[in-house]
């Protein structure tokens, strides 16, 4: 989803730039650039400059893609970086600080541009360019803030709009001053003497929308004017309707389809579409999958459109082949869409695994739900939707009791419960003996003696679990001291480890014994 005021203030980052301290000093040079030169070399200093900053924005944006950072880390980091340089526009010391620590780098492109004797296009664009790369560090926290914002961009599509919605701001006074040079700088002494003030201004728009994306109030502002913008009625029915539906955000950032060629929201508008937040090793979206996939079978044909984004929790989760699988395993036939960088997720403001977002023919998310259950109310929405007449008859499912042992993370990244080698483990506690590796995300046995136990209290344990290797990895399981079985271990996924069956919910210490190194462990998930 690309924002209007995102948009708005790229333009507007782009217009001041040409308040810059350092950027002053080189409009002489511009004016006499373009009046010893051809008609066409203003353009040509123009476009020069919206080039450098182009490849510049590009390749910050991929570089902080490419690191490996988690893409959440990197958007926040932004935004307080943009707060930060919104801070130092609003104190005209700590702005002329900045520039003048650049300003050795200005005075060598002073000269450089002096060097440039060609007359026309190529010359004028020559000279753009010097100034998009010798003036970008100086240009200082107006031109970096406009860098912060197309990193934290949450597509492709939002960063080069991003893009051009800058070089377009700060393009139009640079082509109006290479165009009407001498006259235009006879008229500056306004800009000049309030240059400061209108510094302040621009920090404080910054701060401010930075506040608002960090916040989450701007996706609030966009579904209350999609509500007021939409004068239709709510669609009758629909239970648990949210109180201000909202134009459902485009899908953004796929990597790649499964079932399907690509496809859009926009495409779509006149059918009913779910969209299924999901990942394959989730339990719960496990749990789930039978009644997506039978409500998909049960309604395509009415005019029902679903989509799983599989959005992956895991690295593993993002492989192609793995995704592939996992489709095939549970009978998935819809279209499958891979949020690898979660730039759909972050569209929608999801934060859970599954989420169920339903959306009605004019476009708009009208329901949404959480988690497993309430899946006769989900199924009497979308026929309510669909216009179909009749209720749905679902059988409830139970959802975690609360003295269950709760989703148990191994990794560093977001380990819980864990209590290092111990003999006598409290509830929900877990341990390991022999020789382990701890990863961000996972745990791997280095040594033919790794063990891990886990005090548990539910009615159901899996694992994720995988081999570093891909060959064969005999897990065998001992429930308080007694064998239950083994377990082999090939691909990376979930592993049902113990069912109680009739017995209901159990306590007791679950202990795995590798029979070799190169055993992968991510997460323990419970069920009733």
């Amino acid at each position: 989803m690309i924002s209007p005021a995102s948009l708005a203030l790229s333009f507007a980052e782009g217009l001041a730039l040409i308040l810059s301290p350092c950027i002053l000093p080189v409009l002489p040079l511009m004016l006499g650039a373009s009046i010893d030169g051809s008609k066409a070399r203003p353009l040509g200093i123009t476009l020069g400059f919206a080039f450098a900053f182009t490849i510049f924005a590009v390749i910050s944006r991929e570089a902080a893609m490419a690191s490996g950072l988690d893409a959440e880390l990197i958007r926040n980091a932004s935004l307080y970086l943009l707060i930060a340089f919104g801070i130092i526009m609003l104190f005209p010391g700590l702005s002329d600080r900045w520039s003048a620590s650049f300003q050795k780098l200005g005075n060598a492109g002073d000269g450089l541009i002096a060097r440039i004797r060609t007359t026309g296009f190529w010359g004028g664009l020559a000279i753009g360019a010097l100034i998009g790369v010798v003036w970008t560090p100086c240009a200082g926290p107006i031109l970096a803030a406009a860098v912060v914002q197309i990193i934290q961009a949450q597509s492709d599509a939002q960063a080069y709009a991003t893009i051009a919605a800058f070089a377009l701001g700060a393009g139009i006074p640079m082509f109006l001053i290479a165009l009407f040079g001498r006259y235009l700088i006879g008229h500056m002494g306004f800009l000049k003497r309030n240059s400061a003030r209108i510094r302040r201004v621009i920090g404080v728009v910054m701060i401010a929308a930075a506040l608002t994306i960090l916040t989450g109030f701007d996706l609030k502002l966009v579904a209350w004017q999609a509500q007021n913008r939409d004068a239709k009625q709510n669609p009758p029915g629909v239970t648990k309707m949210l109180d201000q539906p909202y134009a459902a955000p485009e899908l953004a950032g796929i990597t790649q389809w499964l079932n399907s060629d690509p496809l859009t929201l926009q495409q779509l508008r006149g059918k009913v579409v779910l969209i299924d937040f999901w990942t394959y090793s989730c339990i719960n979206c496990i749990r789930t999958m039978p009644y997506v996939t039978g409500w998909y079978e049960k309604y395509k044909d009415d005019g029902l459109v679903v989509i799983g984004v599989h959005a992956p929790e895991f690295a593993f989760e993002k492989k192609i082949e793995n995704v592939r699988e996992a489709v095939a395993e549970y009978g998935i036939t819809y279209p499958v869409a891979l949020d690898n960088d979660f730039a759909t997720w972050r569209a929608y403001n999801n934060k859970y695994w599954p989420a169920h977002y339903l959306i009605d023919r004019d476009g708009r998310v009208v329901y949404t739900h959480y988690g497993e259950g309430l899946y006769e109310q989900t199924e009497n929405n979308i026929r309510a939707l669909l216009g179909l007449k009749g209720a749905a008859s679902v059988d409830p499912v139970a959802i975690r009791t609360m003295d269950q042992t709760p989703e148990t993370y191994l990794g560093s990244e977001r380990r819980n419960n864990f209590v290092g080698p111990a003999d006598n483990l409290a509830k929900d506690q877990w341990a390991l003996t022999g020789s382990w590796a701890t990863e961000k995300q996972r745990i791997i046995s280095t040594g033919n003696e790794a063990r891990l136990r886990i005090n548990f209290k539910a009615g159901k344990v899996f694992l994720v679990m995988g081999s570093s290797d891909g060959k064969p990895v005999d897990v065998t399981l001992t429930l308080n001291g007694k064998t239950l079985k083994t377990v082999t271990v090939t691909s990376e996924k979930l592993y049902t480890l113990y069912e109680s069956g009739l017995l209901g919910r159990t306590d007791g210490v679950l202990e795995l014994a590798a029979n070799r190194a190169g055993l992968q462990a991510y997460a323990f998930t419970f069920g009733k």
